[in-house]
């Protein structure tokens, strides 16, 4: 059974899903984690702690349930599809709109702002790994910043998971375009030795 921290990390992540950052107060963490609103005090100092602690934790609890999917992942096309399924969980799961409530919550709080930012660290950590893995042994790795790559990928999918709200279907075909700039890389990568080291020769003059 969980223990009351974690029944108001998981009421704040879910009252964010379903009521948005103008709906969470202590009284309404409380009611959905069936609790006195005075133990969101007790045990967080304040509504704004707890919501950075369940930004947080959130961020935490997902990323892991992924992990061993980000680890299976042998090419960016794969990693694309991988982006694609992980869109759909999340948003099914309500992640998205919880998201879109932290990053507004965040642009006036500055507590919330850096917990925010740390939560979306943790996704960027993943995909770093995953690049840094597919990317090394292919005529890009050498040229390509993987920590910036990482971070404009994680910036791409945040972008992708609020603008499908206002427009699915060029949320969609962003999402086309990507898997074909994947399948381009893909090509490359997969070029003879002789190819693959005409294009690197290429690269270096041009960079």
């Amino acid at each position: 059974m969980a223990d009351t921290r974690t029944k108001l990390l998981d009421a704040a992540l879910e009252t964010l899903r379903t009521q948005g950052i103008a709906g969470v107060s202590a009284r309404t963490i409380a009611t959905a984690a069936g609790v006195n609103q005075a133990l969101v005090f007790y045990h967080f100092g304040s509504v704004d702690e707890l919501l950075a602690a369940a930004c947080l934790y959130g961020s935490e609890q997902r990323v892991a349930l992924y992990r061993e999917r980000f680890a299976a992942v042998t090419s960016l096309r794969e990693l694309l599809d991988l982006g694609r399924a992980l869109h759909a969980e999340e948003r099914a799961e309500g992640n998205v709109a919880a998201l879109a409530q932290l990053l507004a919550g965040s642009q006036a709080d500055a507590k919330l702002a850096p917990a925010t930012a740390a939560g979306l660290t943790l996704w960027t950590a993943e995909l770093e790994g995953v690049l840094n893995r597919v990317l090394s042994a292919g005529p890009l790795g050498e040229f390509v910043d993987v920590p910036g790559l990482a971070k404009a990928t994680s910036a791409a999918f945040v972008g992708l998971e609020l603008y499908e709200g206002v427009d699915p279907e060029g949320a969609a075909r962003a999402f086309d375009a990507l898997e074909q700039l994947g399948a381009l890389v893909g090509v490359l990568e997969d070029m003879g030795p002789l190819a693959t080291r005409a294009v690197r020769s290429h690269l270096r003059k041009a960079l």
